[in-house]
């Protein structure tokens, strides 16, 4: 069983009211486990006296406890690359502020990580974030399993423990623009180990509000979906094709039929319509492959590794 340095990276937001309990309970925890550790405090932009609270603790507890501060409130992906580029652990795992993620699961993780297996994703087994929380984060994770190129486990992950392999590689390898570890640590393959937990409630007003999600929420779809620009394409030669087949048929019943439809006379103004329709679903399917083309412009200028 192999050891080394863990680094925890905890991410903090206006958490001027839970950051000391937060450390305390980290620092206690760890302490007693004789494992080798550092603790990454985050500010991510904080208004309050967050990052005041957190740079005590790094004078209190040198060489244990970084503090590093962003210039704004950039969002947790990016304050996740942020720890990544800083980090010097073996290995590092996510931590939220208000001790979703309590220590006694890091050190589960960190076990899995000793035996071995280089990425280990949390997922939520049960969560009770409430009714309408829980349906639409259920809801969310089966829409991106279904039109993403990234499989999520179930219930859904935020974070994950990777070794220092995969640390170097998301620091170097990948662009950290509209995108979050998270995504980028599912795309890499390493064989990842997915562990179950029982999300525990908590009493703090979540960070994430509605326009922070929703963001996020696109961020990943359109990164990792080609679903919307095929569905463009798709429909294009759908409405072509049964341009086509309306015309010829209107042509059968105008020539062969009398110009009778069910009785009706086919009029020409008829064939402007289907004319307008089949012009359109050719527009329609020219843009969805110049938009495949754009795309794979697009994947190129992440600078994404083609393997590792």
């Amino acid at each position: 069983m192999r050891k080394g340095k863990l680094s925890i990276l905890l991410f903090a937001y206006n958490s001027g009211k839970r950051i000391e309990n937060t450390l305390n309970k980290m620092i206690e925890y760890f302490d007693h486990t004789g494992i080798d550790y550092e603790i990454i405090v985050t500010d991510d932009g904080s208004t309050d006296n967050t990052y005041e609270i957190a740079k005590n603790y790094e004078k209190k507890y040198p060489g244990k406890i970084k503090v590093i501060r962003l210039s704004k409130n950039f969002t947790t992906p990016y304050a996740q690359f942020a720890a990544l580029s800083v980090c010097t652990g073996d290995c590092a795992v996510f931590a939220p502020d208000d001790m979703q993620k309590p220590p006694e699961l890091l050190h589960e993780l960190y076990k899995l990580w000793q035996q071995g297996h280089q990425l280990i994703f949390p997922h939520r087994r049960s969560r009770k974030d409430g009714l309408i929380s829980d349906f639409f984060s259920n809801l969310y994770y089966k829409i991106m399993n279904w039109f993403s190129d990234v499989q999520f486990p179930p219930g859904g992950t935020d974070g994950f423990l990777a070794d220092r392999e995969i640390i170097d590689i998301l620091n170097t390898k990948i662009h950290p623009i509209n995108t979050s570890p998270t995504v980028e640590a599912l795309r890499l393959g390493f064989d990842p180990v997915y562990f179950p937990y029982d999300r525990p409630p908590t009493k703090s007003k979540s960070r994430w509000t509605f326009k922070k999600k929703l963001r996020l929420a696109f961020d990943t779809f359109f990164t990792t979906s080609t679903f919307p620009i095929k569905i463009i394409a798709y429909l294009g030669l759908f409405t072509f094709l049964f341009s086509i087949f309306l015309i010829i048929g209107l042509l059968y019943i105008h020539y062969k039929k009398d110009g009778l439809l069910f009785g009706v006379e086919v009029r020409g103004w008829w064939f402007m319509v289907i004319f307008i329709s089949l012009f359109s679903g050719l527009i329609l399917f020219s843009l969805g492959i110049i938009a495949e083309y754009i795309w794979r412009i697009l994947d190129e200028t992440k600078n994404r590794p083609g393997y590792i």
